[in-house]
């Protein structure tokens, strides 16, 4: 296996990135599944490494490249997550695999009530520092559990770089559990009819894949937005809870 850091320029050089509510907070459940021990600690490298962008951005990019990759993503996701904020009566949001917290405190800035969780303790300890609003917990996707449904799960340019099947399909289907009826989920990877591999720290799963997992699930594929950002493949996968 290739050095994390070098698996990761490779694969990213080819094209592909990275109010009042409830009464009690949301606490993980920490089971005994959890990501390999390699993909933990290059994770918590990077975040510790790396500056509050890069570590989870593009890190073939310079900080004003990468200003603008969030920038666009964030553009692009705020009309799927909804326009409407009410103080009294708020979205809420789960962002899961959040890093060091930047989408979910841009959904928290727009008067949603964000819940927001990381497996790297480093992305999350920076995160709470920085505030902000979310409240935020160190799980992996297959381990977050909620009292109450949320209203929009999101998870950004995290599901492509669980390579083990196994260990995406269970964070997928988990997180397909924590949407409430007629709620979202919004995940990203390429809108692709085949596998494509990208290394040894990338892997895009077909459309159909996701479909395949969270149809039986009562989720169904409600539309698919790309970044629109230079080469980059990839966008939004939109799944709509319908029973």
């Amino acid at each position: 296996m290739a050095e994390p850091a070098q698996a990761a320029q490779a694969a990213e050089a080819a094209g592909s990135a990275e109010a009042a509510g409830p009464p009690r907070p949301v606490e993980p459940v920490r089971e005994d599944s959890h990501p390999t021990e390699w993909t933990r600690s290059y994770w918590d490298s990077r975040h510790r490494d790396r500056d509050s962008l890069a570590s989870g951005g593009h890190i073939g990019l310079d900080r004003a490249g990468n200003e603008i990759f969030y920038a666009v993503r964030l553009g692009a996701l705020l009309p799927l997550v909804g326009d409407l904020s009410d103080a009294t009566a708020p979205l809420f949001a789960l962002d899961a695999g959040c890093g060091k917290g930047h989408f979910a405190r841009a959904l928290a800035r727009c008067g949603h009530r964000v819940d927001a969780f990381d497996a790297s303790e480093q992305a999350v300890a920076h995160a709470r520092a920085e505030g902000g609003g979310p409240r935020y917990g160190v799980a992996a996707l297959d381990q977050w559990r909620s009292p109450w449904p949320y209203d929009v799960v999101l998870c950004v340019d995290v599901l492509f770089h669980v390579l083990d099947d196994d260990e995406w399909a269970a964070g997928l289907r988990n997180l397909a559990s924590l949407v409430r009826l007629t709620g979202r989920l919004i995940v990203t990877d390429e809108d692709t009819a085949t596998r494509r591999p990208r290394g040894d720290y990338i892997v895009h799963r077909p459309a159909a894949d996701y479909a395949r997992e969270l149809e039986p699930l009562g989720l169904r594929p409600t539309g698919f937005t790309p970044y629109g950002f230079r080469e980059n493949e990839v966008g939004f996968h939109v799944f709509t809870r319908t029973r």
